[in-house]
């Protein structure tokens, strides 16, 4: 359902960067400070490409047909595949990215299971999402089932998140927030702060141990 949904609204999805590039910019600069891993990046859900430039990152998965047209014309190697199920060989990345994505898997527990087994030893995974404990986040679910597609999502907050990390065997090495207003009043960048629940978009960063060992 979900992805019949974003088939159907890819064009307006992507136009909402371009109406909102203050709030676009905030969420960028929230996830730079988790980027510095070098190497090859693959980003989960890529959408319409809109991070994966911006962010350096070579390959995309999205199993939206539409999302994934729109990727493919700003540049992006992309592979149709779902997160719960990537279609890579284990340990061949150095990065993967999920950014608002979390809240449309069907299992966020086995696509974590999948990032850790697609990361080499030592690589990371770096997750930006709205945060349900925030006020922003609140915001979000009292509207949800107004909205064309978050009506289909299921919001987390960062400690579930957190969480479901560690138990796949990922160490956190930070987070991060911004969008501390609704996105309608922000007119100019957010700051981007260390921590999460107070902003509206957290970001938080888990390398895979050297070893390699990791649940899943």
């Amino acid at each position: 359902m979900t992805q019949a949904v974003f088939d159907s609204h890819a064009g307006d999805y992507d136009a909402w960067f371009d109406r909102h590039p203050a709030v676009y910019a905030s969420e960028l600069a929230a996830l730079r400070p988790g980027r510095g891993h070098d190497g090859l990046w693959v980003e989960v859900g890529a959408g319409t490409g809109r991070f994966a430039g911006p962010l350096d990152i070579a390959l995309g998965i999205e199993p939206s047909a539409a999302m994934a047209e729109r990727a493919r014309a700003r540049g992006l190697a992309l592979v149709r595949g779902r997160g719960e199920r990537l279609p890579l060989r284990g340990g061949c990345a150095d990065g993967v990215l999920f950014v608002t994505t979390l809240c449309f898997l069907d299992d966020i527990d086995a696509a974590f299971g999948e990032a850790a087994r697609v990361l080499r030893p030592g690589g990371r995974l770096l997750a930006g999402f709205i945060d349900r404990g925030s006020p922003l986040g609140a915001d979000y679910l009292h509207r949800q089932a107004d909205h064309p597609y978050y009506r289909f999502a299921h919001f987390h907050d960062a400690t579930d998140i957190a969480a479901r990390l560690a138990r796949t065997g990922l160490e956190e090495q930070g987070r991060w927030q911004t969008l501390f207003r609704n996105p309608a009043e922000i007119g100019r960048p957010e700051p981007v702060r260390p921590g999460s629940g107070e902003g509206g978009f957290v970001v938080i960063a888990a390398d895979k141990p050297e070893d390699g060992n990791h649940v899943g």
